[in-house]
């Protein structure tokens, strides 16, 4: 393929979507299809093929549109209204959708309020869970049919590895750093950094990978992104190859992510096909290839060192570090491990520029975020916002609070990595440096949501017990402490423990953080730590009561 076919391929797709009358695509990721949207997407094409109007009404899947909560949702464009979302849908629904909605407005029928026979399921689009949101890496969600490349390259796919085919490798790397786009993986490290890193060391072979193991209780971000928007990824991890002279590029993608594992497969047959991904790729002498590797399921392969082992077919374990991968990673050759959602950034970062991605955020926390927005809160789902944006934002205005008469004690982020964050900081930006300094991380993404019914007491424990059961067991201050850590919390939880207990996990959190390999063992007393800290009448109440003297 040439560069400027991409352009026609674009314009030829657009101009079939814009020749339909109505347009409707329903959200197909894993939550809506375990809630029946695949026989909602047949139903609509069986009836419409039936009235014969199969020609004038385009039907598609599309990634996350964030409410999880209420769907299957299904979106409707037409020339003659504005967008309209409906929730809960069910096939019966879509049958009424179709009937007393769609087919008036496909033969020319004036109808003048389509939500009016759909009403109760008809989402406000201008409501804040939507109005407040901006979207940069879910914004082809709602518009975009995953599974389909000129989908995507109506939304300017493959226009930002198009300008990096022009740019020199050390240029790219200056974008990035310009852009000031960090590592949505936990750490937030400068991907242009990490990236130029990579460049300056010479190998005849180098690798970049994208972690897609995604383990943290209650996050689905990584998912739905591979799952909603997989072409992103990929060309984001071409031009990261393109930065660092990259060789080969690997998906590393956990097993229990069947649809993102398969969209991922289809959109790499795709763009080789089409001759984007492969041999000479789009005219420029450059070739370029993938490959697909399942992750079985360990927390701690979502540490870059111990992915790479596990890629090579090892064990699962972290090594020291230095060497960096950047240095000596899979097969000993130089490797680049990115984030699923930070890859899904680049191209658009490319295609619009560093000063507009840094021009979103906060002064060291550029661009937005996407968060899983789960527990006690009454709109569930997937929302992408601004850095900077209150965390009292996110959970009362956007979330909607817990929904019921229940007050919102706390929010958990960065999963068992991470926090516990009381309402009394809810005012906090949401920042790498000031989750940080709440005794909490960004994490991938993870939010969920505390009411005033939840013990936090139980909550630590449940982290730090899934943080034992993962750990690896390669060094001892993990293996050792964490286990010795959750015992004295059973003894807490059990009502049978002492202020020196307390003392106890305080000096083995410690040693933990100070002496443990991975960030795994580091960062696993972070959710005991800070419910101790924002919490810790809840931990002296279940102490020992002890035993009044007799008279």
């Amino acid at each position: 393929m040439k560069p400027e076919e991409l352009e026609v391929k674009a314009a030829a797709e657009l101009a079939k979507q814009q020749a339909m009358d109505v347009r409707l695509v329903c959200c197909s990721s894993t939550g809506c299809q375990s809630s029946g949207a695949a026989d909602i997407v047949a139903r609509i094409k069986s009836d419409l093929a039936e009235m014969g109007l199969d020609g004038k009404v385009q039907v598609g899947g599309t990634g996350c549109m964030g409410l999880c909560s209420k769907g299957p949702l299904v979106r409707m464009t037409s020339k003659v209204h504005e967008d309209t979302l409906f929730s809960e849908m069910t096939p019966d629904l879509a049958s009424r959708l179709v009937t007393e909605v769609v087919a008036p407005i496909a033969r020319g029928e004036k109808v003048a309020d389509p939500v009016g026979p759909l009403g109760a399921h008809v989402m406000d689009l201008h409501a804040a869970f939507f109005a407040m949101q901006e979207r940069v890496v879910l914004s082809n969600n709602g518009h975009a049919d995953p599974e389909k490349l000129a989908d995507y390259l109506v939304h300017g796919g493959y226009q930002g590895l198009r300008k990096a085919l022009t740019m020199s490798a050390e240029e790219i790397c200056q974008e990035m750093l310009a852009s000031g786009l960090r590592g949505r993986g936990g750490a937030g490290y400068p991907t242009g950094l990490k990236w130029d890193f990579a460049r300056r060391v010479e190998s005849d072979v180098k690798y970049v990978i994208c972690n897609g193991d995604e383990g943290d209780p209650g996050a689905f971000m990584d998912r739905s992104v591979l799952e909603g928007d997989p072409h992103a990824v990929i060309e984001g991890m071409m031009i990261a190859a393109r930065a660092m002279n990259a060789t080969n590029g690997v998906f590393y993608i956990r097993a229990e992510y069947p649809l993102a594992v398969d969209r991922v497969e289809k959109a790499i047959r795709q763009a080789r096909q089409a001759g984007l991904v492969g041999r000479n790729i789009l005219n420029s002498g450059w070739s370029f290839d993938f490959d697909v590797r399942l992750g079985a399921g360990a927390f701690v392969c979502g540490e870059e060192t111990a992915l790479i082992a596990s890629v090579e077919g090892k064990r699962g374990t972290p090594r020291p570090r230095p060497p960096f991968p950047s240095v000596k990673g899979l097969w000993n050759k130089p490797s680049c491990v990115n984030n699923v959602e930070t890859l899904a950034n680049v191209p658009r970062i490319l295609l619009k520029g560093a000063d507009w991605f840094a021009a979103k955020g906060t002064e060291k926390s550029k661009g937005t975020k996407v968060f899983a927005l789960t527990g006690k809160i009454a709109h569930n789902g997937l929302v992408e916002v601004p850095m900077g944006i209150t965390i009292r934002e996110i959970v009362e205005t956007i979330g909607g609070g817990t929904g019921t008469d229940r007050k919102v004690k706390a929010v958990q982020t960065g999963g068992p990595s991470g926090g516990m964050i009381p309402e009394s900081q809810f005012d906090t930006p949401i920042s790498y440096e000031h989750l940080q300094q709440l005794g909490s991380m960004m994490g991938s993404g993870g939010l969920i949501v505390i009411d005033d019914q939840d013990s936090v007491v139980e909550l630590a424990r449940f982290y730090l017990d899934f943080c034992v059961d993962e750990s690896c067991g390669k060094c001892a201050p993990c293996r050792i402490g964490g286990t010795q850590m959750l015992g004295l919390l059973d003894k807490i939880v059990a009502g049978e423990g002492t202020e020196e207990d307390i003392a106890n996990i305080r000096m083995i959190a410690q040693a933990m953080q100070k002496g443990s390999l991975c960030a795994l063992g580091q960062t696993a007393p972070n959710p005991v730590l800070s419910a101790l800290k924002h919490f810790g009448s809840e931990f002296t109440e279940r102490l020992k009561k002890p035993v009044a003297a007799e008279a």
